[in-house]
């Protein structure tokens, strides 16, 4: 199993292959700059290869880097689109450095214009952005459906998916705390939610999972993280998920409220469950 969690990059790429290590992590995912802002560390290649040469030796699964949560495609103001597809256009550059990896976005917010035109804006970024020779795989973050998130139903991404040329170069991120708070009951229906997810958008665009507890109730749209096991989802339905045989071989990255030793506890449970 590929298991990791949120690293930071602010130490540089090498750091955090070595930081994983230490978790008994074999994938992690990081900021592509300042998830609150918009900044971006110039690219180290040599700590990128260092990195590159440590991921191999060891077996990493495939990286799973996060775009800022300032990134908004299908913003209502002319000005936060701009920045958001400059800085779309600039990771996905960046992300080149650690070629055949995986980008995970959180599609955006319409703020009142509506889902539709939230999910065409979107798909016009993709399309003006996405290159036949890029190598990084783009993928839409399942969310619960906050405000006026777009991405609150498997249909709203298939609706995105749809609408990119580039189709190849399009996957989603199943986050299990968004798609519970979404109102999908993993808990009680995880074979039938995987069953929806495969005909409204099919298995093989799912390549990786965000896996988290959920502090709130299903369909509560309300998007608030919990420890493994100390959620609504609760400890039986995660060893659930994460052993489950259609997910097997996936990236599962941690996002949950820890500390380090907290992440490498709940590693080892994982790894307990799926190795044990």
């Amino acid at each position: 199993m590929f298991i990791g969690n949120h690293l930071s990059s602010s130490k540089g790429y090498e750091a955090m292959g070595k930081m994983a290590l230490s978790l008994d992590a074999n994938t992690f995912a990081f900021f592509t700059r300042n998830p609150r802002g918009g900044k971006a560390k110039e690219v180290d290649e040599k700590d990128v290869e260092k990195l590159l040469s440590l991921a191999d030796e060891h077996g990493f699964g495939k990286l799973v880097a996060h775009a800022s949560y300032t990134m908004n495609l299908c913003a209502a103001k002319d000005e936060v689109r701009n920045f958001s597809r400059e800085a779309l256009a600039d990771d996905l550059r960046r992300m080149e450095y650690t070629p055949g990896n995986y980008y995970n976005f959180h599609p955006g917010s319409h703020v009142g214009q509506g889902a539709g035109e939230g999910i065409s804006l979107i798909a016009d970024a993709l399309n003006e952005t996405l290159t036949p020779e890029q190598t990084t795989t783009v993928l839409l973050e399942t969310m619960a459906g906050k405000g006026s998130e777009v991405g609150r139903s498997f249909e709203e991404l298939r609706e995105i998916l749809d609408r990119v040329s580039l189709r190849e170069k399009m996957g989603v991120c199943f986050d299990t705390c968004h798609v519970w708070d979404a109102g999908y009951d993993i808990v009680n229906d995880l074979d039938g939610v995987l069953a929806e997810f495969d005909r409204v958008i099919g298995l093989d665009r799912l390549y990786a999972v965000h896996f988290n507890d959920s502090m709130n109730g299903c369909g509560s749209h309300k998007d608030r993280h919990a420890r493994i096991g100390e959620g609504q989802i609760g400890r039986e339905a995660m060893r659930r998920i994460a052993t489950h045989p259609l997910l097997a071989g996936k990236p599962f990255i941690l996002e949950t409220p820890n500390d380090d030793e907290g992440y490498a506890r709940e590693i080892r449970m994982i790894r307990n469950w799926t190795e044990g």
